[in-house]
């Protein structure tokens, strides 16, 4: 609340041009609510905030700013201003805005960089999109194996705030190659004549990626380890670079983002909603919507060829949403659930037949708790003249519940490991993909009693 009311003062003297005054607040605040500040003022006035802040904080605050008003800012500042934001930014911040900016941006600020600046940006540029050498940082503490514990801290005294952690320090040989790690809590207790190479954790001990790594892989190892950062190495284990949890934290985001977005079926966007085209959403739905519209013509088809039941018994009909609807969400809810397990490595492919033995017994009872209370529901309507009262019909109806059901939730857990095995998303085998497959399963299953018990 304070800050709400804190952005409403500064918004006041925006109106009232207090640009010295605002600095004053401004240089006291958090980085990331002078970014909020900044975001949240009207857009020819973004730049004016931005240019008050001092050199120190400003290339923090930057990193915090969405992609397009950092490329506003950088266009209406000099080069001298810019030279010192790229040069005070952490190597991955300017990467990251590098990567999606037009070239002539990527151009001018790279043409600012000191040389050696330039080199490390363009070095992470050129690794893959999403892999763990595309988000590392090079700014990082790491000290040969001969290197003494004292000689390490006063490296650091000098060096850590141009670093963007210290908490863990790494151990190198001659040649970069990665041998250990030393928490910064056990370097500091440590003799001071020791050396780096004989207090630091076993190479057992070690975590670490290599620069090709899938970014959800780092994650992963973050998360089953705890860690606040992970060393990267290159196919020769030497020392490039450290992924820092900050970093980490955008990579979940991004990837539960784009799980989110297959399974609805769209196609992933890189950008915000408000800030993505009505063309571009509508590219990113359309496929599948089609797709979806195509396959439910096998829907349509089974209802058709079941016509003549459908006329003889009119009972028949009006069941048949409710047991499509309930047959897609309990195959909805196991897929959503193995999709998660499989994300987080809960489940595995070779889990597949106690997944598939345990969702068998949870729909066997779901299924039959359904057709109990649907028989209820059924015969009392019937008896008011709200629905057919037919005990044969009420019984298809109440079979075909609970078959659906165990046969929906075998596909709900199916499809997605099936998907894992074919090194697909499972992603994919969700929401409406499960409900178009189920429908017309279920459907099969409802005219198969129908025509056994009712003899149509």
């Amino acid at each position: 609340m304070e800050n709400e009311v804190l952005f409403g003062i500064i918004n006041k003297m925006l109106v009232d041009g207090k640009f010295s005054a605002i600095k004053d607040i401004l240089v006291e605040m958090n980085v990331v609510d002078i970014a909020q500040v900044i975001s949240n003022a009207e857009d020819e006035v973004q730049a004016k905030l931005f240019r008050l802040l001092p050199t120190d904080t400003s290339a923090d605050v930057f990193a915090y700013l969405d992609k397009d008003i950092q490329e506003t800012i950088v266009e209406s500042i000099t080069n001298k201003e810019l030279h010192n934001l790229v040069e005070g930014m952490f190597i991955d911040d300017a990467v990251d805005f590098l990567e999606d900016v037009p070239a002539n941006v990527v151009t001018r600020v790279l043409s600012q960089a000191n040389p050696e600046t330039r080199n490390l940006i363009n070095k992470i540029l050129n690794y893959p999109e999403d892999s763990a050498g595309s988000i590392m940082t090079v700014e990082m503490a790491a000290f040969k194996e001969n290197v003494t514990v004292e000689e390490a801290v006063k490296e650091l005294r000098r060096t850590a705030l141009d670093k963007e952690s210290i908490d863990t320090v790494y151990c190198i040989d001659s040649k970069r190659i990665l041998l250990g790690s030393v928490p910064l809590r056990r370097l500091i207790v440590s003799a001071a004549d020791a050396t780096i190479g004989s207090i630091m954790l076993d190479d057992d001990q070690l975590i670490f990626v290599t620069t090709h790594d899938d970014q959800e892989t780092v994650a992963n190892l973050v998360r089953k380890y705890d860690l606040l950062s992970v060393p990267v190495v290159d196919n020769d284990k030497r020392l490039v670079g450290i992924i820092t949890i900050d970093d980490v934290v955008d990579v979940i985001q991004e990837e539960n983002t784009e799980d989110f977005e297959k399974m609805a079926l769209l196609l992933p966007s890189e950008d915000d909603y408000l800030k993505t085209g009505v063309f571009t959403l509508t590219k990113n739905r359309i496929v599948w919507l089609l797709i979806l519209m195509i396959s439910a013509t096998f829907t349509g088809q089974i209802i058709t060829g079941f016509e003549g039941q459908l006329a003889k018994f009119a009972g028949l009909t009006a069941c048949i949403p409710m047991l499509m609807d309930t047959g897609g969400n309990s195959g909805n809810q196991v897929s959503t659930l193995i999709i998660r397990g499989l994300a987080l490595g809960t489940i595995k492919i070779k889990d597949y037949f106690r997944v598939l033995w345990k969702e068998i017994r949870v729909a066997v009872l779901c299924g039959v708790a359904l057709a109990v209370a649907n028989f209820a529901r059924m015969f009392v309507l019937g008896k008011f003249g709200l629905g057919s009262g037919d005990v044969k019909i009420i019984l298809v109806v109440c079979l075909a519940m609970v078959f659906a059901v165990i046969v929906a939730k075998m596909i709900g857990c199916s499809l997605p490991i099936l998907a894992k095995l074919l090194h697909l998303d499972p992603a994919l085998m969700a929401g409406p993909m499960i409900t178009t497959i189920v429908d017309a399963i279920t459907l099969v299953i409802y005219f198969g009693f129908a025509r056994l018990i009712l003899h149509a």
